[in-house]
């Protein structure tokens, strides 16, 4: 018996149903709503998209915007991992982090964009600064979970098989045990930086990126341009997920499916 296997979407079906969407997307605007500020119809937003990027607005928006991405993502990583192995590993380190680490991370981050402001201005720092807080605890925590749950039977095989140090031990043995949690953690934090992003670009954190021109074209009352910019960051973090968990399973959970040479 032939078919697609369960779970998978047939392109038939996908095709339909979001031609269905358009659709009725397009009757909803036209003749049932009547105004372009309240919905504006999917042909307007195709208009806009066109002229947005003829005129280079939305390419410049999407750059800049990565940038931010990139920055509060990378500085997560940098910071996330280390301090999750450090408290996780270390009991000593534990008990003295996990009190401030746990202050801290139930702040929001929008929390912090008055003082993101203050202290590196409407710059590329200030808006990577709030994604980075939004997103260094999930890469931390899950980096923490996965040190302590490995089962004690890899630690003492690692030191018969000659890991008699605690960076050989890591190296060798808890750091690929932990790659399912750090896997888990890196996809968290790709979206919740993407979240991150828009609310910090939105409430002024950058001139220029795709959250700030939302309300730039709210205020204008050009509603097909704020639709073309929440399609254009929906599109995008579906991409970015998807980039991050096709990239994790070929690389760091490569070996779950019997792939390692």
């Amino acid at each position: 018996m032939t078919g697609n296997p369960p779970g998978s979407r047939s392109p038939g079906y996908v095709i339909f149903s979001i031609s269905a969407l358009v659709i009725f997307w397009q009757i909803l605007a036209d003749l049932i709503v009547q105004n372009r500020f309240i919905l504006p119809s999917f042909t307007d937003v195709v208009f806009a998209f066109y002229n947005l990027l003829i005129t280079g607005t939305l390419a410049m928006d999407f750059a800049i915007s990565m940038v931010h991405f990139f920055i509060g993502l990378g500085l997560s990583l940098l910071v996330g991992v280390p301090a999750g192995i450090l408290i996780g590993w270390f009991p000593v380190a534990n008990r003295l982090l996990d009190p401030v680490i746990e202050i801290i991370r139930p702040i929001p981050p929008l929390a912090w964009i008055p003082f993101a402001i203050v202290w590196f201005g409407l710059t590329d720092i200030a808006a990577g600064f709030v994604i980075f807080i939004g997103s260094v605890f999930p890469v931390l925590v899950n980096t923490y979970e996965g040190f302590r749950n490995i089962p004690r039977i890899f630690v003492e095989a690692g030191k018969m098989l000659g890991c008699t140090s605690n960076i050989s031990l890591i190296s060798h043995i808890a750091l690929p045990a932990a790659l399912p949690h750090l896997a888990a953690g890196f996809r968290i934090a790709s979206g919740v930086a993407w979240m991150c992003l828009v609310a910090a670009e939105m409430f002024g954190v950058s001139r220029f990126g795709l959250g700030q021109k939302i309300w730039w074209y709210y205020n204008l009352h050009q509603m097909a341009n704020v639709m073309v910019y929440m399609l254009i960051l929906g599109f995008v973090g579906l991409l970015i997920d998807y980039i991050f968990r096709s990239g994790m399973n070929r690389t760091l959970l490569k070996w779950r499916e019997g792939e390692v040479n």
